[in-house]
């Protein structure tokens, strides 16, 4: 049972990742970053998960200068861009993202999306960023079962991680399923379905219940389901409120019924079906 903001999984290799972290899609480089991100940090929260892409590796970097958590304490998430993907482009956006972010080393690297015919040499970057102490963990992001199945045939060690859609509108269970069964940990991006199912009427009557606000619940479920979860927010009053979700549990019942919400519905691209 996650009892707090610090408590985390053991990734396969060992490395322990928070359950709970602050994503910073869509979050402005500069003030709106930096401010996000310490006040995420102040109350709590060790995880931070960006992407060379949110072009706010800059604001987070400056951030994690101006708190007072010693560096071995957080764990901080990228990602390598499509455009960037193959082997010796990785290696060169790896060294990009580290400048902007400012640090030596990175707890979590992640492939974004599976690029037809460049994804297994990407992955070899990544191995080999792992291999040389670089990067503590290394994942992929939007990775459908037969992207792993394709990967773990060609990969000499296995992604720690899958970041992927995930919100009881999506619950992705073949992939879940298949995570849980190679020992890789799920991680879930737009956890609310980017608001959404804030008044999803059966969360919303599960939350009253529980005197907890829907998005407190959804991310609640998360956590019940062994689910890493990353809510963005940039109000410093809705950081501390999502992050309050450790005093309460959902029965098995209600878990069956959110799990039940699925209709496969996405907010994002299909991964088998993107042009970006």
């Amino acid at each position: 049972m996650v009892k707090s903001l610090q408590d985390t999984t053991t990734l396969h290799n060992g490395v322990n990742m928070p359950w709970f972290g602050l994503g910073v899609f869509k979050v402005q480089d500069g003030q709106e970053a930096i401010d996000s991100v310490k006040a995420a940090i102040n109350n709590g929260y060790r995880s931070i998960d960006t992407a060379a892409i949110y072009r706010n590796e800059e604001g987070v970097g400056q951030a994690l200068k101006e708190v007072d958590v010693p560096r071995e304490d957080l764990f901080i998430t990228t990602k390598v861009w499509n455009s960037d993907q193959g082997y010796a482009t990785t290696l060169e956006a790896f060294e990009s993202s580290m400048q902007k972010l400012g640090l030596d080393y990175l707890d979590l690297y992640l492939v974004h999306w599976p690029v037809k015919g460049k994804y297994n040499d990407t992955w070899k970057a990544l191995e080999k960023l792992y291999k040389d102490g670089r990067v503590r963990a290394i994942g992929v992001s939007n990775f459908h079962v037969h992207h792993l199945e394709d990967l773990l045939a060609h990969a000499e060690i296995k992604p720690m991680v899958n970041q992927i859609e995930y919100h009881p509108h999506l619950n992705q269970q073949e992939v879940h399923d298949f995570c849980k069964k190679e020992g890789i940990q799920l991680e879930a991006w737009s956890p609310l379905k980017q608001g959404v199912l804030l008044t999803e009427p059966t969360i919303v009557s599960i939350a009253e219940k529980h005197n907890k606000s829907a998005a407190q619940v959804i991310l609640r479920w998360d956590l019940q389901n062994g689910v890493v979860t990353i809510p963005k927010s940039i109000k410093e009053h809705r950081i501390i409120e999502n992050a309050d979700i450790f005093d309460f549990e959902l029965s098995a019942e209600e878990m069956e019924t959110i799990n039940g919400l699925n209709k496969n519905e996405r907010i994002g691209a299909d991964p088998d079906n993107f042009d970006f």
